[in-house]
Order: structure tokens, then sequence, then C-alpha cells
């Protein structure tokens, strides 16, 4: 799939670049894909998360109220998660959510977010994305002539840029990652996908 490439001014430039079909002209696998967003967000959990069981509450352990003749309920334990205050019943523990998932199925997800980006005519090719300095007010300019102001975009660039990065980093609905560090959760996140030219190459030889 050849497409232009444009300037950072949103013109498009006399050179083009040929999308390989095996990424962006594939049948989207569906699960591929639902298992790696579903990996990346497990991944993103701290499980850090607990709540107190009752041996854990401190608290009296004298008995409540004598066991029979109440007309009521038996209680040992002030402790009991049926009291106010008392701990939670199976309350959520640390645990760690991470899980593997292979390599191969991994590229297919990926091949398959971007073909599906492809064929809704979402991804430009962007000539160069270098800053000299960091620059929230440059990058704001790109996005306007590119006319992606008001869109959920990413920036996916060929080798690591932390001015680019600072320069993104409080535009809202912008992200920019390095080509070697796209996943499918961003593809699909995002409305728009700009690729710089020279992270085209790269992103070929990971997923191919």
């Amino acid at each position: 799939m050849e497409t232009k490439v444009l300037d950072t001014k949103g013109k498009a430039t006399s050179d083009k670049v040929t999308l390989a079909d095996s990424i962006y002209g594939i049948e989207p696998n569906d699960h591929a894909i639902y298992l790696d967003v579903k990996q990346y967000l497990a991944n993103q959990r701290q499980g850090t998360h607990k709540s107190k069981e009752r041996s854990e509450i401190v608290g009296s352990t004298r008995k409540i109220k004598k066991q029979k003749g109440t007309g009521t309920a038996r209680a040992g334990s002030i402790k009991s998660p049926i009291f106010r205050g008392g701990g939670r019943a199976f309350g959520p523990r640390p645990r760690n959510y991470r899980f593997d998932l292979n390599v191969k199925l991994k590229r297919v997800a990926r091949r398959s977010a971007l073909s599906l980006k492809a064929k809704e005519n979402s991804i430009m090719v962007l000539d160069g994305l270098k800053f000299d300095t960091p620059k929230t007010k440059t990058f704001k300019s790109v996005l306007t002539a590119l006319k992606l102001d008001s869109e959920k975009v990413l920036f996916v660039v060929g080798n690591e840029n932390d001015n680019v990065y600072l320069s993104a980093k409080n535009i809202k609905n912008t992200k920019v990652v390095s080509a070697d560090s796209l996943n499918t959760y961003d593809v699909l996140n995002a409305k728009k996908i700009v690729i710089a030219k020279d992270a085209v190459n790269v992103i070929e030889k990971i997923l191919n």
C-alpha cells in the first residue's frame, strides 16, 4: 500500500512510502487483538488492593451476648463481618495480574490493529518529527497543520527523542511512542496514527 508523506506543515511532499501489506493489509484477527489488549491492561494493574479480614481487625474478643435466650442470632465476636467495623469476608488480597502471551500471537495482534486503522484511512506518514528543544507550542502547531487538534492521536517515532516526548506530554489526547514499544492497545485507542518516516522500517523489522 503506497501512501504520501506529509511534512510538519501538513503538505504532501514529493516522497511516497510503501506500507507492507503483510502488516497493514491483513485480515484482522479479533481474538488475538482481544488477548493482547487484555494482557496490556492486566499488566497495568498494581494488584496492591487489600482489605482487613476478621483476624486482622483490632477489637475486643469478649462474647457480645449470651448464646441463648435473646431471640436473635448467635454472635461471638465484634470483629465478625456482619457487624459495622468488622472484618470483610472474602475481601481482596494483593496479587499479580500479569500473564504471558506467545510472541507470534502478539505480532499478529499488532498487525491486525494496524490493518484495521489502515482500512479506516486513519494512518498518516510524517516526513520527520524532531525538535531541538521541548516546545508544546511547536507540537501544537504540527497538530493544527495536520488538522488533528480535536482528534485522539498516536505519534510513532523511529528513535527516542526526549524533546518530542516532552513537547507532547501536556497535550490532551496526544501520545508519543517509539516504534519498538508500539502496542495494540495504543493503536486501537487512538483515532489517528501518525507514523514518522524513519519508524516505518523499524515497525516492519519488528512485526514481519
